[in-house]
């Protein structure tokens, strides 16, 4: 607050400056935010084992479905072994069935006929053992997208390390964008926000799908995930996006002309008209327009501020209105 008693113009003749009278209005305000669009889902393919890739069915840039085999590892290996395990349990199974014979007429004790048993359930597990392994050596796509580049041919050894190539799921995208600590009590899951992009014309509409647990220590800010349906592909993850984020409307807003704001080294201040004089007030602002702002304290509704002659008015100053500026000269 600036210095100066309550008597510091008197004895000197009245300034004139002209004036506004802060009625109750509607605000319909929002805000401009940075956004980006990113895939609904993304993931690096790797292969579950190490081998030589003889078979790879990646098309760059193709939509593929969930489960869509991408590519095959050597299992011949693998093969021999489930192919031998097979025929022990057809001769396991065989000789199970004669001693479960044998047993019904006292032929056999119950304990050999038990080993027998044993024995071809253990081939049993041993095949589902081998053919887990052999599903390990296909390369399938985790969930529906469009792939990415491929970075291996057929013919190369391979590890669980080496990035086969990427999928996105691409139908639908996540608008990510953080809107300012203040105005996170706005933000509501279901709500809709408009965003334009620079690639797209028009506008398009994203759903408030998730938001983030608290605000960021760093930025203050509180991160919002929004769903868009890009089923035409027009929408290309990793784009830009301007997000209109519109805010709860106010039927009894405090607007004032932006001129009488007085900014200052720590605070912003206006100048109210109260019996005659001038009196510097303290006031925190909200969004604003090209020549309008919103007061969210300092100020009330009927509240008299001056909007010329700032400079020269001095706290305590005797001052007299020349005219009352309109709404719409503002």
């Amino acid at each position: 607050m600036r210095g100066g008693g309550p008597g510091g113009g008197g004895g000197m003749r009245a300034l004139s400056a002209d004036a506004y009278i802060i009625t109750p209005e509607v605000l319909k305000s929002s805000l401009q935010i940075a956004g980006t669009l990113l895939p609904m889902e993304v993931t690096e393919i790797h292969p579950e084992v190490s081998g030589k890739v003889t078979m790879l069915s990646v098309q760059e840039g193709a939509w593929v479905q969930k489960g869509t085999l991408l590519g095959r590892l050597f299992d011949g290996d693998l093969r021999a072994q489930l192919q031998k395990l097979k025929v022990q349990l057809q001769v396991a199974e065989k000789t199970e069935q004669r001693q479960n014979d044998l047993l019904a007429i006292g032929g056999i004790s119950q304990q050999d006929y038990d080993l027998s048993v044993l024995n071809v359930n253990s081939l049993r597990a041993d095949i589902a053992v081998l053919e887990t392994e052999i599903e390990k050596t296909y390369i399938r796509a985790p969930f529906s997208g469009r792939l990415g580049f491929k970075n291996i041919s057929v013919g190369a050894y391979i590890t669980p390390q080496t990035i086969v190539t990427t999928i996105r799921q691409v139908d639908r995208l996540k608008l990510e964008f953080n809107v300012p600590e203040k105005y996170s009590n706005e933000v509501k899951v279901g709500n809709k926000v408009r965003f334009s992009t620079e690639t797209t014309e028009g506008v398009q509409t994203a759903t408030i799908m998730t938001i983030e647990s608290g605000i960021s220590e760093n930025t203050r800010t509180l991160a919002v995930h929004a769903v868009v349906n890009n089923a035409d592909n027009k929408l290309k993850p990793g784009g830009f996006a301007y997000v209109d984020f519109k805010l709860a409307e106010d039927d009894r807003a405090v607007l004032i002309p932006s001129q009488c704001i007085i900014p200052g080294a720590r605070d912003k201040e206006v100048i109210l008209f109260k019996g005659g004089r001038a009196e510097f007030v303290v006031v925190e602002t909200g969004v604003r327009s090209a020549d309008r702002i919103e007061i969210t304290k300092g100020l009330t509704i009927g509240d008299t501020v001056l909007t010329t002659g700032l400079l020269s008015i001095k706290p305590g100053s005797q001052v007299t209105i020349s005219s009352f500026q309109k709404d719409d000269e503002s």
